[in-house]
């Protein structure tokens, strides 16, 4: 008997010693794996950051013994979410500047601004998200209201998509901007001579040169701000488009030194001390860090008129839009890298800067390839222009929420005929068979479920339109799904790494109160965030 006991127990001994250690095992789940067939598990294994098998909780309790358990109650899992288009710094840097979104009128603004400017009584006046197109009164506003209340302290506010602003008299003096002034790729707005204080895309940037730098601290502050609310949403990978050197030597510190844990894909800004750099430097790759491409601005955005098209305005007759540099440029810069290997993502949305910048990248790629340059935005296309796509592999890169914010007035802007090839995201599916999504944050909002929202059930919040805003484009939802994480993924080139759960891969994953598969559309803006996981670790638990 008491041989037949120790028997037992060195069999029980020995099959817990056989089996393999592992740091976290998640179990009691719906898991979409996002992998090649679109499975599903009920239980997954993390060590040391990265998934090491998924399955079913029997097997895996069978062979793996995990120093912690995690029971997620039947709820959903999903790969971390990727937003393939934002801006992460800007975003972090605008929490601590005016917030102007969603304001109903030029006043409300304006009263935003007073109060800001109390709490804040030095230095420059900054914020962001202010649109017109909200307003009953449709027209941009003048400066006047803020000369008289700002004569002496400088005021810059960007529209929501940051290609128009308003600056005060104090703003402009500063910048030595005078009526008549004109420049490549932007507009400095006059009135009977006198100037509004409207300036349109890179006149902007003849005032904010004037702007201090952040420091160090406040850098920091904006990015720990801006990781917690992405965390918050399930993010756990951004693409940061459009960065200058400097700011990536600054999230590299703050990476290296474990304060900042958010993945990030960067794309230089097309500068020349930004290319200067790359070449120093080469390609950064690291678990939380990949700059291996450049952002360039090929045209203007919808919402100011700065998109370039093929033809008029149709509410600005005689108006087209502009390019921001001229096409001599963009080809040069496609050269440079074309050759050093870089990967080219281009901001075009007219149907005009989409031809210009596609008929130059198809004259470096020359059809099929694996370069993986992209269309940021990708907004308006010529209907003889979707091919240009395929036929390139050129990677159309769109952010859902901008069909439905831009829907009640897109087609005053390019009439019935050119808003059919708008926000076409189906059809630009079909050129290459995948398509990764953003936001644009803080552009749009940062929500994933409204991205979510917005590429599946094409409606605002309030259910209009009835039937969906050209719902031949909307995509299905597990294309969506897609769309946030393994493609998003792939447009990085860092599909091998993320994107999905599976063996090998980081485990980056959120737990969700509700099935994005299957809950009612209504209902999808209401979905919520329990966990977020970055590495194995948890990094955002809903209160």
């Amino acid at each position: 008997m008491k041989k037949s006991l120790i028997a037992i127990i060195t069999i029980l001994l020995f099959s817990c010693n056989a089996k393999e250690k592992a740091d976290l095992l998640v179990y009691n789940a719906t898991i979409y794996t996002v992998d090649s067939s679109f499975s599903t598990a009920e239980a997954m294994v993390v060590k040391d950051g990265k998934i090491i098998a998924t399955g079913k909780m029997a097997d895996l309790e069978e062979t793996y013994s995990a120093k912690e358990k995690i029971d997620a109650a039947g709820k959903f899992i999903y790969p971390g979410f990727i937003d393939a288009h934002a801006h992460f710094v800007g975003y972090g840097m605008s929490l601590r500047t005016v917030n102007l979104v969603g304001t109903n009128s030029w006043d409300e603004a304006i009263e935003k601004v007073k109060q800001f400017a109390t709490e804040n009584p030095d230095g420059w006046i900054t914020g962001r998200g202010w649109d017109q197109n909200d307003w009953d009164v449709k027209a941009f506003p003048t400066n006047d209201k803020l000369n008289e209340l700002f004569p002496d302290r400088p005021v810059l506010l960007r529209r929501v998509d940051g290609h128009a602003a308003i600056a005060n008299k104090a703003a402009l003096d500063l910048a030595g901007i005078k009526p008549g002034d004109n420049l490549t790729g932007g507009e400095i707005e006059e009135m009977e001579g006198t100037l509004t204080g409207i300036l349109i895309d890179n006149a902007i940037g003849l005032v904010g040169a004037k702007i201090p730098s952040s420091t160090d601290d406040q850098l920091k502050k904006g990015l720990l701000e801006a990781q917690a609310n992405c965390f918050a949403m399930g993010l756990t990978t951004i693409d940061d488009c459009g960065l200058g050197f400097e700011t990536v030597e600054s999230i590299k510190k703050l990476q290296e030194a474990g304060e900042l844990k958010m993945r990030l894909y960067v794309m230089l800004s097309d500068e020349k001390k930004n290319y200067d750099y790359a070449t120093k430097t080469g390609m950064i790759k690291t678990d939380k860090l990949n700059v291996r491409s450049f952002k360039v601005y090929g045209d203007g955005a919808l919402g100011s008129r700065g998109a370039c098209l093929l033809e008029p305005y149709a509410d600005k007759p005689g108006h087209y839009g502009f390019l921001l540099s001229n096409p001599a440029h963009f080809d040069s810069v496609a050269n440079w890298i074309y050759d050093k290997g870089w990967q080219m993502c281009t901001h075009a949305i007219g149907d005009s800067g989409n031809r210009t910048m596609l008929n130059i990248y198809a004259r470096y790629l020359k059809g099929k390839n694996d370069r993986r340059w992209r269309i940021e935005h990708a907004q308006i296309i010529n209907r003889y222009d979707f091919n240009l796509f395929g036929a390139n592999s050129i990677i159309p890169s769109v952010q859902p929420t901008h069909a439905t914010s831009d829907m009640y007035w897109a087609g005053d802007r390019v009439g019935s005929v050119r808003i059919t090839g708008a926000y076409a995201y189906k059809q630009l599916l079909n050129e290459n068979g995948w398509l990764p999504l953003g936001t644009d944050f803080p552009v749009e909002d940062i929500s994933t479920f409204k991205t979510f929202y917005a590429a599946v059930v094409r409606k605002d919040a309030k259910g209009w339109p009835e039937n969906g805003y050209q719902m031949e484009n909307a995509l299905s939802r597990e294309e969506t799904l897609k769309g946030m994480t393994i493609w998003a993924a792939k447009s990085n080139f860092e599909e091998n790494e993320k994107g999905s759960l599976e063996k090998e891969k980081f485990a980056d994953f959120v737990i969700l109160d509700a099935d994005l598969m299957k809950v009612a559309p209504e209902k999808i803006l209401d979905v919520k965030v329990l966990k977020t996981f970055l590495g194995g670790e948890k990094v955002y638990q809903l209160k």
